[in-house]
């Protein structure tokens, strides 16, 4: 089971440590540019200061009729303002390199979490909520983190800055100044909130958008979509989840238009009184007109590095709740669950025992297999047999460790599959399921997948290409092994259900070390003459290893050394094809049936 760190914003400290970490983030994806970048952000934090002070000189050479020393002043303020132009540029090109940079590295500390968390995972809804939340912030949450951070830094530097050269004329006029910007930056952070709360509570409708898209926009669902006229309809649900979506997006930013645009005025009101008591000193012959023009430019950048800073405090609190969700899922571990019977010993045996075994998924009150109690022996073949719903491919997911029971337990040579390391049980099993994949990737990688430490091993990969009966799927691609499969990339190659089947045998065979070969309805696309075949030279290439099987087909599952008789209360028969046709118990009765069936078509 996973735990995951609740979404919250937690206090001062808490706040602190996300920023820090996506400070981290943004340096460790690449140290030159973040250094280039911070240093560029110095710069143009320490340039508007000096151009203050020498407008300042500019404007008291003018008045001193001293020509030389005024363009030279003015050459200095030229100077510094393309400094300030190149530093604004060079910020903005270093921020977006160093977005994209920082973006694929935690995109990919987003997939590798999701390898370390069990099948259970994803097939929870909540789970898909968190990650749908975690990669929607993933892009740029962490720049936008260290961005508001350093331009908080900046804007504080030229506030500081600008704060003593107002202190020396009027505190008075510089704590109004800084009392006006309050009220706007409060409702920034206000709507900052109600903005993520919104967002948050609509993970699902985002997750059903992207859903829609892939069913009318990929060509696994093109077909049936066509055929059965689906567009319509869910076109109409789409527009229909996201005109509401747009609808709460829109009554939400009027509503903070209006207020931040509102309590704005208050800033604008406060240095327009300033500017305007500055100038009458000035006219009144109180202030000389070098003073006024320094003093009215620093109230004019005073005023706004403060918002700047308020605003980056707003900034920081939205993109912090943002970032809450990105770190929650990278947080999330999986838990260990206790082992049912721990008080029990391990045995010396070898093979595969199921012991009072039941699983029952998630949320679920009925259990979906239960009271299993069988015992493989090593080398067996054992063919699993039953109605839908059975539990079959539970059973195979139990025994592949994708799930752990929910009682009972599951022993391989005698150790509980829970004391296992996954890596060490998953270089014993080959497993191909039911649902198997078709890699939209060359031939050569669906099959070398099988073993990945061996997908460059050509004369390991033509060997399970034969093994799985694939020599003539292979031969009759244009470029061999190296064809690339599927419509999704240029000069695909699709191939039939039949042909992808065998493909994913000839995976299942790349991994030779396994001494367990588990096949769950793996020539479902294949007539029965051509599963027959296939099931023989599974068999005889498995030979000194334990298979198991599950078929529909019970034609061939009679070469089985054992077939069993699965039902979701427990294992219902168990014996050899003559045995339990001998009972006339279960099995004889689906065999008949199908038998009927067969000779009817």
């Amino acid at each position: 089971m996973r735990e995951a760190t609740p979404i919250d914003g937690g206090g001062l400290r808490a706040r602190l440590g996300r920023g820090a970490t996506a400070v981290r983030m943004a340096w460790r994806s690449s140290p030159a540019t973040a250094s280039l970048w911070i240093g560029v952000l110095a710069v143009a934090a320490a340039t508007p200061i000096a151009m203050a002070w020498v407008g300042k000189a500019i404007v008291d050479a003018v008045v001193a009729a001293d020509v030389e020393l005024a363009l030279t002043w003015v050459l200095v303020e030229m100077m510094l303002a393309a400094l300030m132009m190149t530093a604004s540029r060079g910020g903005s090109m270093l921020r977006a390199l160093l977005g994209v940079r920082l973006g694929l590295a935690v995109n990919l500390e987003i997939l590798r979490k999701t390898q370390t968390l069990e099948l259970r995972d994803f097939q929870d809804p909540e789970f898909y909520d968190q990650l749908t939340r975690a990669r929607r912030e993933a892009g740029h949450r962490p720049l936008a983190v260290a961005s508001e951070l350093l331009g908080l830094a900046s804007a504080t530097l030229t506030f500081v800055g600008f704060a003593a050269l107002l202190f020396s004329y009027s505190a008075a006029a510089v704590l109004l100044l800084l009392v006006a910007a309050i009220p706007a930056a409060l409702a920034e952070v206000r709507f900052s909130r109600a903005a993520f709360d919104l967002r948050n509570r609509r993970a699902t409708d985002a997750r059903l958008l992207g859903y829609l898209e892939y069913v009318l926009a990929s060509d696994e669902h093109a077909k049936e979509v066509m055929m059965l006229g689906l567009a319509p309809t869910l076109l109409e649900r789409y527009e229909g989840v996201s005109e509401k979506l747009w609808v709460e997006e829109r009554a939400l930013a009027l509503r903070r238009m209006r207020w931040v645009a509102l309590l704005s005025q208050l800033g604008t009101l406060s240095f327009y009184g300033c500017y305007a008591y500055i100038a009458v000193q000035a006219a009144s012959g109180a202030l000389g007109l070098g003073d006024m023009t320094m003093y009215a430019f620093a109230f004019r950048q005073g005023q706004g590095s403060f918002q700047g800073i308020l605003m980056a405090v707003g900034g920081l609190y939205e993109h912090d709740l943002y970032m809450s969700n990105l770190l929650s899922f990278l947080a999330i571990s999986r838990g260990q669950a206790p082992l049912m019977l721990a008080a029990a010993p391990e045995r010396e045996e070898s093979g595969i025992r199921f012991e009072g075994v039941g699983f029952r998924y998630p949320d679920q009150s009925v259990f979906a297999l239960r009271n299993i109690d069988l015992q493989i022996a090593r080398g067996e073949t054992v063919a699993l047999v039953g109605h839908n719903g059975a539990g079959k491919s539970t059973f195979i997911k139990l025994l592949a460790g994708l799930y752990e029971p929910t009682e009972g337990r599951i022993l391989l040579d005698g150790r509980d599959l829970r004391t296992l390391p996954r890596e060490e049980l998953r270089r014993r099993l080959a497993v191909v399921f039911q649902d198997f994949n078709q890699y939209q990737l060359s031939a050569r990688e669906n099959v070398g997948f099988g073993d990945p430490a061996r997908v460059e091993d050509e004369g390991r990969i033509a060997a399970a290409v034969a093994n799985g009966g694939a020599t003539e799927v292979v031969a009759g691609l244009p470029a061999g092994i190296h064809t690339q499969l599927g419509r999704w990339f240029q000069g695909g190659v699709e191939l039939s259900g039949g042909e992808w089947q065998r493909i994913s045998l000839a995976r299942a065979f790349m991994r030779e070390d396994a001494d367990v070969l588990i096949l769950d309805e793996p020539t479902a696309a294949l007539d029965i003459d051509a599963e027959g075949e296939v099931f023989s030279r599974v068999r005889a290439l498995a030979r000194g290893r334990t298979l198991l099987l599950i078929s529909h087909r019970f034609a061939n599952v009679r070469m089985a050394d054992r077939i069993v008789v699965l039902e979701a209360s427990g294992v219902a028969e168990s014996g050899s094809h003559e045995a339990l046709m001998a009972a006339d118990g279960l099995y004889a009765a689906m065999f008949r049936k199908q038998a009927r069936g067969y000779a009817l078509s």
